[in-house]
C-alpha cells in the first residue's frame, strides 16, 4: 500500500512498510523513513509507484485552469476529493486527486485553506482585490527591473533624482527605488553612496559627506525663517577706538579690543563682545533658532551659522559703526602689569578697523615687537597688549603649575584651510604667534573674570571645568560642562565660563543675559537673571549643546580630513614626509593628515619619515602608504617637535584651529594637552 499524505507543509508520498495503531512506516522514494500519523494521510493507493503518483500529479496541476475550478468550487467549505467529482465529472483518480490538491494549495488567493485537505473558494470581491494587487506587483517588479538595468549601465533613473539622498541616507525601505538600489549594489558589489557618485545621484564625495550631516543635524534644511531684526535700548557711547583681529574668511566678528592711556599713568584695556544678548530674549523666536542649532557650524571653506546673516550683520562688530557691545575694562598699572580693577558695561563701541591675520601675521612677530619694527595699524596699542598677555601667560601657568600639571607646549604647528572653487589651500601656521596669543590671552581673561562676576553675584552660568573630579587621571581631567564655577586647570584659571563668543555659540548667548543681569541689578541678579540658580532648563541646554558641539566637531574633523585628501590629489602627491606620533600612527608634516600604517617598525617618537602615498579614497576617508625610508638618527624638525596634544589626535580629537575664534586655540590647546599629561612630582 501506498500514501499521499502532508507533511511539514510539503505533499509527499511513499510506500507503507508496516502500521502500528494511528501511525504508518513510511519510506520515500529517496530511501527516507518517516513515521506518519494517519490524520496526515490523505489518500492511499496501491498504483502508480509513489515517485510516478507525485509526477502524474504535478502534469495534472499544469493543467488545471484556476478561474474555471473557482467557478466550480462554489461557495460552500469542500474536501479536495468532492470538488474533484466535480471537476473531472468523475471520481477522481490517485493521480487527479493529488494534483488538484497541488493546485488549490499553490493558489492560495483563490482558495482560502480550513484543513486537512479542506478548503473555501475565496469571495469574488476578495479574489479581485488580490489579483489586482498581484499585477501590482508584477507592474512594479518589471519597472524594478528596468531601474536595476539603468543602474548597473551607469545611468540614474529619473524617478531617483529627487530622492537621491533620502534614498542614502533616510529610505523607505518597501520603496521599489530602494529595492533597485540595493538590487544593483548586490550584484555590481559596490556600495549604495558609490553607485549614486557613479550614475551622478550625488555630485561629489564632499556632497555626500554634507548631505549626510545635514541629514542627521539639519532635516528640515539650514535655512532660516524670516526675521525680524530686535531693537536695541539706548547705550551711550564708548569713548574708545577699538579694532579686532581675526582671519580674512572671519565674517561673524565678536570681540574687539581698545587701548586707552589714562592720566594717572595706567592703561585701561577694553575688551569688547558682540552682544545679541540685548536683543534677543529667551524663549522668542530668536532664541528658538539659536537654541535648536546650539553653534555655529564650520567646515573648510563652508560654514552653518547659528544666527540669520541679518541678525549677526546687525551686531557683528564691522569696522566704520559704532556696535552694541559688552564691555570688560580692566585698568592695569604698568609697573608689573597688575590689573588695579575691572568694570563691566553694555555700551556702543566704536569699531576703528577689523584687522586680519592674513595682512599682520608676517609684520607682527616677536623680533618685530622687540625692536619696535614695521609698520601697520594699532601698532601702539599691539605692543603696549603684547606686554600684558605675557604676564597673564606667566600667571596661568604659575597656577596651572600649582593644580600639579606641566607647562604647556607651543611648538606645535596649526593649519587653517581655505577653500576656492573647489581648489584648497593649507597654510600652516605655528602656535602661539602673537597676534593668536593677544586674542586668547584677553579672551580667556574675559572668561575668567566674567566667570567670577555670576559667582560672586550667586547668579549661575555655563563654565567650562577640568581638573577635580572623580576616577583615574584622564576621568579627573576631562572636560567637562558645569553650571557653577569651578577651576580649569589646562588654563590655568579658577573658573572659565565662555563668554566671548554669543554670535557663534549658544552657551556664550546664554552666559551674555547672564551677566547682562549682574550688570543692571546688581545684588539682585539672581531674582531678575533669566536663569535661576538651579534652573532645570540650563541643565537641559548644557546636555544638548555637549551632544550637538562633539557632532559638529566630528564633521568638521571629517570634512578637514577629506580636504587633505583632496589636497593630495590636487598636487599629486606620491612621496611625502611624515612625523611618527606612536607606534604604527604618522602625521604629515605638510597637512594635518593622521595616517595608520600597519606593520610600521618601533621607531622613536618624533621622528620624520619618508611614506609612499599607494592609493586614498574620498569616500571612505581611508588612506594606504607604504614605508619609503627611515632616517638612522633624526630629532622632530623644528616646529614639529611633539607634545602631549599629540595623544588627543590618536584619539580622534584632532581639530584645526577655528580661525575665528583665537581663545579657542589656547582652551582645546590645553585641554588636550592636560588630557594625556600627568602631574608633575610634588
Amino acid at each position: 500500500m501506498n500514501l499521499f499524505f502532508e507533511e511539514s507543509g510539503d505533499f509527499k508520498a511513499g510506500v507503507v512498510l508496516s502500521q502500528q495503531g494511528e501511525a504508518y512506516q513510511v519510506e520515500m522514494a529517496s530511501g527516507k523513513r518517516s513515521k506518519i500519523k494517519s490524520r496526515d494521510v490523505l489518500l492511499q493507493f496501491t498504483t502508480p509507484a509513489p515517485a510516478v503518483l507525485i509526477e502524474q500529479a504535478q502534469a495534472v496541476a499544469q493543467e488545471i485552469e484556476l478561474d474555471f475550478l473557482w467557478e466550480v468550487a462554489g461557495e460552500e467549505e469542500f474536501g479536495f476529493a468532492e470538488l474533484g467529482a466535480e471537476y473531472f465529472g468523475h471520481p477522481p483518480l490517485p493521480h487527479e486527486a493529488a494534483g488538484l490538491l497541488f493546485k488549490l494549495h499553490a493558489a492560495p488567493i483563490y482558495f482560502y485553506k480550513k484543513g486537512k485537505g479542506r478548503y473555501k473558494a475565496a469571495p469574488q470581491a476578495s479574489l479581485q482585490a488580490a489579483l489586482a494587487g498581484m499585477e501590482k506587483k508584477r507592474q512594479q517588479a518589471l519597472v524594478q527591473a528596468a531601474y536595476v538595468d539603468e543602474l548597473k549601465a551607469g545611468r540614474l533613473p529619473e524617478s531617483f533624482k529627487p530622492i537621491a539622498l533620502q534614498l542614502l541616507f533616510k529610505p523607505d525601505k518597501n520603496s521599489i527605488e530602494y529595492k533597485a538600489l540595493d538590487s544593483a549594489c548586490r550584484e555590481l558589489q559596490t556600495t549604495p553612496q558609490r553607485l549614486m557618485l557613479t550614475t551622478g545621484g550625488i555630485a561629489s564625495p564632499k556632497d555626500l559627506h554634507y548631505a549626510r550631516f545635514l541629514f542627521e543635524y539639519f532635516p528640515k534644511g539650514s535655512g532660516f525663517p524670516p526675521v525680524q531684526i530686535p531693537a536695541v535700548r539706548d547705550l551711550p557711547l564708548a569713548d574708545v577706538q577699538a579694532f579686532s583681529i581675526d582671519d580674512v574668511t572671519t565674517t561673524e566678528i565678536d570681540d574687539a579690543l581698545s587701548v586707552v592711556k589714562l592720566a594717572d599713568g595706567n592703561w585701561r584695556v577694553g575688551i569688547h563682545i558682540a552682544a545679541p544678548g540685548l536683543g534677543i530674549r529667551r524663549q522668542d523666536a530668536l532664541d528658538e533658532i539659536a537654541r535648536n542649532r546650539m553653534s555655529t557650524v564650520y567646515m573648510p571653506g563652508e560654514k552653518i551659522t547659528m544666527l540669520p546673516d541679518e541678525l549677526v550683520n546687525a551686531f557683528t562688530l564691522d569696522e566704520g559703526r559704532n556696535c552694541p557691545a559688552l564691555s570688560l575694562y580692566a585698568t592695569l598699572d604698568p609697573q608689573d602689569w597688575s590689573v588695579v580693577s575691572t568694570e563691566t558695561r553694555a555700551e556702543l563701541v566704536p569699531i576703528a578697523a577689523n584687522l586680519r591675520h592674513n595682512d599682520l601675521d608676517a609684520l607682527v612677530t616677536e623680533e618685530a615687537l622687540a625692536a619696535d619694527s614695521g609698520d601697520y595699524p594699532h601698532k601702539a596699542d599691539i605692543a603696549m597688549l603684547w606686554q600684558w598677555v605675557q604676564e597673564l601667560e606667566k600667571g596661568r601657568m604659575t597656577k596651572r603649575e600649582s593644580f600639579g600639571l606641566k607647562p604647556e607646549q607651543n611648538n606645535r604647528v596649526d593649519f587653517n584651510f581655505y577653500v576656492e572653487n573647489d581648489v584648497v589651500t593649507i597654510a600652516r601656521r605655528k602656535r602661539g604667534a602673537p597676534l593668536d596669543k593677544i586674542v586668547a590671552e584677553l579672551m580667556i581673561f574675559a572668561n575668567s573674570t566674567w566667570g567670577k562676576l555670576m559667582a560672586d553675584h550667586g547668579v549661575p552660568g555655563i563654565y567650562r571645568a577640568q581638573g577635580g573630579g572623580s576616577g583615574g587621571w584622564a576621568a579627573r581631567m576631562q572636560v567637562r560642562m558645569v553650571t557653577h564655577a569651578a577651576p580649569h586647570q589646562g588654563l590655568g584659571v579658577d573658573q572659565y565660563a565662555w563668554s566671548t563668543s554669543p554670535l557663534r555659540r549658544y552657551t556664550d548667548l546664554v552666559n551674555q543675559w547672564q551677566i547682562l543681569a549682574c550688570v543692571e541689578h546688581g545684588v539682585t541678579a539672581p531674582l531678575a537673571a533669566p536663569f535661576k540658580p538651579r534652573d532645570a532648563d540650563l541643565f537641559a541646554i548644557v546636555s544638548a549643546f555637549d551632544a550637538a558641539y562633539a557632532g559638529y566637531a566630528d564633521f568638521q574633523s571629517g570634512m578637514e580630513r577629506y580636504w587633505c585628501l583632496r589636497w593630495l590629489t590636487q598636487e599629486n602627491a606620491r612621496q611625502v614626509d611624515a612625523v611618527v606620533l606612536k607606534d604604527e600612527i604618522l602625521r604629515l608634516v605638510d597637512i594635518p593628515l593622521v595616517i595608520r600604517l600597519p606593520g610600521m617598525p618601533q621607531v622613536a617618537r618624533g621622528l620624520q619619515v619618508k611614506l609612499d602615498l599607494l592609493r586614498w579614497d574620498e569616500v571612505d576617508l581611508t588612506i594606504e602608504a607604504r614605508l619609503l625610508e627611515i632616517p638612522a638618527a633624526q630629532t622632530a624638525p623644528e616646529g614639529e617637535a611633539l607634545d602631549d596634544e599629540d595623544e588627543a589626535l590618536l584619539e580622534g580629537m584632532e581639530r584645526t584651529v577655528e580661525s575665528e575664534e583665537a581663545e579657542d586655540a589656547a582652551e582645546q590647546a590645553a585641554e588636550a594637552v592636560v588630557a594625556d599629561t600627568e602631574p608633575t612630582p610634588e
